[in-house]
């Protein structure tokens, strides 16, 4: 479990910092942060009402598929390091939280968080963090291995998917609200998305 942060001021001085996973540690902020390439990212401080009955869905359809399977899914907040370039965990300069993550190799788990790149990463973009899932957050995943990428478009009801190849991320799809989305890493898994954006205003 991961423990609840202090409430603290802010050093907004000190965001032209390198920080590693052994300074995450001893945030004491309000809010929640997210580490990427040493850099300090604020996270919302909540997510939307839609943000959540997206997030609840795939977690129920997903969890419901990998259920008795070695894989888990974790959803945010849930501490991801991800250590680029055979980095060791304290010294990783990369903590980010994902909205949802599947992990196959259960030593990559700790009380902590995910060592380590998961399996698959889901984020569900907002206005204010669309920039950093879609440069920043895309670029770390396929840097460090993440398998396959969904980003969760909400008011366009559609999920985008990419899977890594030779080390590059290759646009899968873009799924709208009228498709079943096929998972290349789980073949089996089939999502019918009309479930998902179900409660979502147009």
């Amino acid at each position: 479990m991961i423990e609840e942060k202090k409430t603290t001021e802010e050093p907004t001085s000190d965001y032209n910092k390198i920080y590693t996973y052994a300074d995450y540690l001893k945030f004491e902020y309000d809010h929640m942060v997210e580490l990427i390439r040493g850099k300090i990212f604020e996270m919302t401080p909540a997510p939307t009402s839609w943000h959540q009955q997206i997030s609840s869905q795939l977690h129920i359809k997903i969890g419901v598929y990998l259920d008795n399977k070695t894989c888990k899914i974790y959803a945010g907040p849930f501490d991801v390091i991800l250590p680029i370039k055979n980095q060791k965990k304290n010294t990783s300069t990369t903590v980010v939280q994902p909205d949802l993550c599947i992990i196959c190799d259960t030593n990559k788990i700790e009380t902590a968080g995910c060592i380590g790149a998961p399996d698959l990463v889901v984020e569900i973009l907002s206005p204010s963090t669309s920039k950093k899932d879609l440069n920043d957050k895309y670029s770390i995943y396929e840097e460090s291995g993440v398998k396959e990428y969904w980003i969760v478009h909400p008011l366009d009801k559609a999920i985008e998917v990419f899977f890594l190849e030779n080390k590059e991320y290759e646009r899968v799809k873009l799924y709208t609200h009228e498709d079943k989305l096929h998972s290349t890493l789980f073949p089996d898994l089939e999502i019918t998305l009309s479930e998902i954006f179900k409660d979502i205003p147009n």
